[in-house]
């Protein structure tokens, strides 16, 4: 029986010329091109299968994206420490696999995880975006009150039925805890604001539509409570634009102790439902 062992791959990418991550028959995509190249750096056919913490759409980039991928020891062994050197020479240049490690044990790039953490770069100069950020930063030509948004945002975070923002897929559940959504200016350009989304995990379209949305808010062609009004609905609403892919980056995916991601893994898999609310309180009769 042939002993393996399980690698961790610390992954960032111009996500402009691929497919989005997963592989697709003829399709350039970051899966494949990793795939096919820990293929020929370990020699081994068919091309070892990546397990990533989450998928990204055509056009979206990533910082932080995180992989598990199992190989067999030895053919790990015999360039054990090279592999990111090596890798670099085999991978093109909008792709990058910056660290390789044994994965501790319970380890699952995507089951695992605690939160994923993605930021949406936009500029609302009228004059438009400067060219060397055109790539990773959405123009949009009307000023944006962060201010309202930010109060915008406030109404959405927490457990959710999030299907009002998602495409739904056939057996998955939309209901996904937003930890975290803020926008802010970059310090050195009044122009350029940032929206920080990160949860626990994101469902498809998620982080696009919920900024689609904000920007309508921000632009003041919706109020500050249509966004939260639009989610109560749990219904796919039409006038939540998808903000296009290119704002989009995956900055980074949270994991919990070693000793947890067994347990973490365990819980993740589950099938989620809503917590019931508690009912109000009955007040009793005046006597």
């Amino acid at each position: 029986m042939t002993a393996l062992v399980r690698l961790r791959l610390d992954i960032s990418y111009d996500g402009s010329d691929f497919a989005g991550w997963a592989r697709q028959p003829n399709q350039r995509t970051v899966q494949g091109v990793i795939e096919d190249a820990l293929a020929r750096m370990l020699r081994l056919d068919p091309p070892p299968m990546l397990t990533v913490a989450g998928r990204t759409d055509a056009g979206v980039h990533a910082r932080g994206q995180v992989a598990h991928v199992v190989v067999p020891v030895v053919a790990y062994s015999a360039i054990n420490g090279t592999m990111p050197r090596r890798l670099a020479g085999l991978l093109p240049p909008d792709v990058r696999v910056w660290r390789v490690s044994i994965a501790p044990e319970g380890f699952d790039a995507r089951f695992s995880a605690l939160s994923r953490r993605y930021a949406y770069r936009v500029c609302d100069n009228p004059f438009g975006v400067e060219p060397l950020r055109r790539h990773d930063v959405l123009w949009h030509p009307r000023p944006l009150n962060l201010a309202r948004m930010n109060e915008a945002t406030r109404l959405m975070v927490g457990e959710h039925d999030f299907a009002a923002y998602c495409r739904r897929r056939e057996g998955a559940t939309t209901i996904r805890e937003l930890l975290r959504y803020d926008w802010t200016r970059d310090d050195r350009d009044p122009y350029l604001a940032y929206a920080t989304v990160e949860a626990d995990a994101f469902c498809h379209s998620m982080v696009r539509a919920l900024v689609g949305a904000l920007l309508m808010v921000g632009d003041g062609r919706r109020d500050v409570e249509w966004p939260a009004a639009v989610l109560s609905a749990r219904v796919r609403d039409s006038a939540v634009n998808v903000a296009p892919a290119h704002g989009l980056s995956l900055e980074e995916i949270r994991y919990p102790d070693d000793d947890s991601l067994a347990r973490r893994a365990k819980e993740t898999r589950r099938v989620r439902s809503l917590r019931p609310t508690a009912p109000p309180a009955v007040q009793a009769p005046p006597a």
